[in-house]
Parts: C-alpha cells; structure tokens; sequence
C-alpha cells in the first residue's frame, strides 16, 4: 500500500511526520510519500517536492509563486497518473491542496483531508470543494464534524495532532536551568514560523515590550524564533530598541515553559500555550485591504484556536491592521502586577487543557484511514 501525504507549512510537516509514524506503527510495509519538509523524510516519507520550504502566505505570497505552483501541480498529477497511490491525504495549506484534491479524484484515488482549513470561519462557500473532492474529513476542533456533516460533508472527529507532539516534548532541562538562574520574570515573543509573519508582527510586540520594560525592570524577554534568518531579521530590529531580549532558535517549549507570561501570533502554537497552560495576548497583524476582508467575511468569533475549544476568551486576541502595542501591553502588565488574576487564567487554562488536549490524534486518524481503505479493497476484490 502507498500513501501520498502533502503537507505545505512547518505545522503541517510536523504533522505528517507523526501521522507517517502512526501508519507505519498499524502497517509496517506502507510506502509513504509526497510533498512535505525535513520532519516528514525523517519519519520514512519519500520527499518528492520539498513543499514546506515554499509557504506563502496572503495574496500576494501565493501570486508570486504560482509559476512554481502550477509546476507542482503538473509533477502530482503525473504522479497520480502514473503511480497511482492507494489514497491521497491533506494536511490544512488550502490553496493549491484543492488542487490536489481535485486531480486526485480526477484520477479516482481516494482524499483525506486531515487537519482541514478553517473554512467555516472564513470561506463557507468553499464546503461545495470539500464535498466535491474530498472523501473523508478528519477534524481537529470537536464542533467542525457537525458542521460538515450539516453540509452533506463524511467527517470524523480525530482530535488534534499538536496534542501528539506535546506528550512527546522533551525539555532541554540544561536551558532551563541556566535560563532560571539568570533571574528576573520572563516574558516570551513568539512572532510566528512563516517569515512574513515575523516581519508583520515582531515590531508590534517589541513596542509592547518596550511599554512592559518601562515598568517592569525585573522582566526579561526571549524571543523565539523559527529559524536562523528570522533570529538575525529580530536582532538587526531590536538594536533601535534597547531591550533586555534574547533571540533563540529552536527553543520555543523551553521558552514557554520559563514564561510568565508571553505574547504570539495566532497559529497553532496557541495548543502548546494551552498545553502549558501559560496565560498569553495573540496579535496577528495583517495589511488594511486583508483586514476590511476579513472583518467583513469572517463567521467566527475567535481567530484563536485555544479560544475557539473553549468558546470563550482565554487568550486576548488582536486581529488587526495596526500596531496593537498600548493594548497588549496593558493585558501583559495586567497578569504581571496582578498574580491572583494570572493563577486564575492559569486554572481556567489547565481545566480545558484537561478536557481536550489529548494525545492519540494520529493515531485514530491513521487507524481510520487504514481501515477505510481496507473496506475499499475488499469491495474492489
């Protein structure tokens, strides 16, 4: 049996990585392949179009990379032609993942969609693709299989697979401890993975940061950054900043776990901030014609997925064209003058860590999609 997995962002690779580890843990002679990045190869995947070194983000983003789009679309296409994988499965990266999804049914292999877009949020109209195109939907947040399934839409409930990796996260205790005996109270910067939100955000949080300093003179900031070239972007921004910041690579679980507090971009890395359990402002700024879209399409009340499991605001959220320093430093300011209203949120975050942050997302979605395929055979035999 061969799986094709596509995965187009960093998540999504990290992902594909642990769902490619529960298919080959069920069945241990599956061929695993497809369009990913470094976490999916290590897992056994076949990298045929390193994809995640490509993600774009906004119109523009996708505008400038449609010639390189249009000729990964062509090398998957001939690859379902010609190899004819036995199922084809999509992790969130809406875009061109409709257009696999679209010449995999074309060729009458099978779709799974795992982890899909938030599209009841911001593009209803979209449902008629994934009922069009997509056989089964696996989704992450427990409402979305009513939502689909209200729209002529299979969908199961799997959980979600971020809760996969952080039961398997493992601190590097030996930062930790130096970190700690520095001293002073932490406030963590998390500007995002995608170098474009990085450059959108990471002013807006520094002023923020400059606001909490002034007050503050016991706190500290650690920025964690994604890779090499944003670490070097944030420390060329904070020399006009004169800030007591640390710029990290590669240590965002140690610098959630040392926080007090922290500041980030809204993504997926608000689960590993519930999982924590550290109280935080999500900032996501965007330019002002995105923005007046938007405000003016979106159907969700949250933008934040820790918000959106709990139906309520945990975590402040700003989604907005301008810079939304004064605000979050208030809420940061907040929690570090007022320790009883912080240990608060803590505990309405560690009851709803207890609720849905369970581990095992991969795992049943890898059990399904085997046994869906299992039943396909049977009845083609």
């Amino acid at each position: 049996m061969r799986i094709f997995i596509s995965a187009g962002e960093p998540s999504g690779d990290l992902h594909a990585s642990n769902l490619a580890r529960a298919l080959r843990q069920r069945a241990p002679n599956v061929e695993l392949e497809g369009f990913g990045g470094d976490r999916f190869a290590s897992a056994g995947g076949r990298i045929l179009y390193p994809l995640c070194d490509h993600a774009v983000m906004g119109l523009s983003g996708v505008l400038a990379e449609l010639p390189r789009f249009l000729s990964v679309l062509s090398l998957a296409d001939r690859h379902f032609r010609h190899q004819r994988p036995d199922a084809v499965v999509l992790i969130d990266y809406p875009g061109l993942h409709w257009w696999l999804a679209r010449r995999a049914r074309f060729h009458h292999i099978p779709v799974f969609y795992f982890v899909p877009p938030q599209i009841w949020a911001w593009a209803t109209h979209r449902v008629a693709r994934m009922r069009r195109y997509v056989d089964h939907v696996l989704c992450t947040l427990p409402f979305e299989r009513d939502w689909y399934a209200e729209r002529g839409v299979t969908a199961e409930y799997v959980g979600h697979p971020y809760f996969d990796q952080m039961a398997a996260q493992v601190l590097d205790a030996e930062f930790v401890a130096a970190e700690r005996q520095r001293g002073g109270r932490i406030v963590a910067l998390l500007p995002g993975s995608r170098t474009k939100e990085v450059k959108h955000n990471l002013e807006s949080m520094l002023r923020a940061a400059r606001q909490v300093a002034d007050r503050h003179r016991d706190v500290r900031f650690l920025v964690a950054a994604f890779k090499e070239s944003q670490a070097q972007f944030a420390r060329q921004m904070l020399a006009s900043f004169h800030l007591p910041v640390d710029v990290h690579v590669g240590r965002t679980p140690e610098i959630i776990h040392l926080a007090q507090a922290c500041l980030a971009v809204s993504g997926s890395v608000s689960l590993e901030l519930l999982w924590h359990a550290r109280p935080t402002v999500i900032v996501y700024r965007i330019g002002a014609i995105l923005h007046r879209l938007v405000r003016r399409f979106n159907q969700s009340k949250y933008i934040t997925l820790v918000n959106l499991l709990a139906d309520r605001e945990l975590f402040p959220e700003y989604l907005t064209d301008h810079c939304p320093a004064n605000e979050v430093a208030g809420r940061l300011r907040h929690w570090l003058e007022d320790e009883p209203a912080r240990q608060r949120l803590v505990a309405d975050l560690e009851q709803l860590r207890s609720e849905v942050a369970r581990p095992g997302a991969c795992a049943t979605a890898a059990a399904f999609m085997l046994d869906r395929l299992a039943g396909r055979r049977q009845l083609a035999a």
